[in-house]
């Protein structure tokens, strides 16, 4: 009969993990405090399906949105791996899992530019439909004077 590893006194050659979320409880907890209602922590722990869900009900209408906030306080919540998020601070490992690569982070910066010439253009076209507003208040005022008296 043998023993279970458990029971055994040979070195293990791994030390047991504990089996816990490599997401950050904290960053959940935020996301779920200021976005829960639209799903931006089921977002963040890779469920979409369900975060899409919370974004088309609001949070259940607030009810799975307070549901979601207790469990993720009390260390509960689960990610997609059905792993409990434990952990309050970001881990080294994950942050490195994250890590943009040299050709996404390209990408990045090609949407920043693309953005910030989409917002100039808006400014741009927030400032003609002020001057076209102005112009317009402008015709319209002669108009609300009364007459000027003539041959007085």
């Amino acid at each position: 009969m043998t023993l279970p590893d458990a029971y055994s006194d040979e070195p293990q050659d791994h030390p047991h993990e504990p089996d816990v979320s490599k997401r950050s409880r904290g960053v959940a907890l935020l996301l779920s405090f200021f976005g829960g209602v639209f799903g931006l922590h089921r977002f963040y722990v890779d469920k979409p399906r369900t975060a899409i869900g919370m974004l088309c009900t609001f949070g259940g209408l607030g009810v799975w949105y307070l549901y979601d906030l207790v469990l993720i306080a009390a260390g509960e919540f689960r990610d997609s791996d059905d792993l409990p998020l434990r952990q309050w601070g970001v881990t080294e490992g994950a942050y490195a899992q994250h890590r943009l690569t040299g050709r996404a982070e390209q990408r990045v910066n090609e949407l920043e530019e693309q953005f910030d010439g989409l917002r100039q253009q808006f400014n741009d076209l927030a400032e003609r439909v002020d001057f076209a507003e102005r112009m317009l208040a402008q015709q319209r005022e002669p108009s609300r004077l009364p007459p000027s008296p003539r041959g007085s």
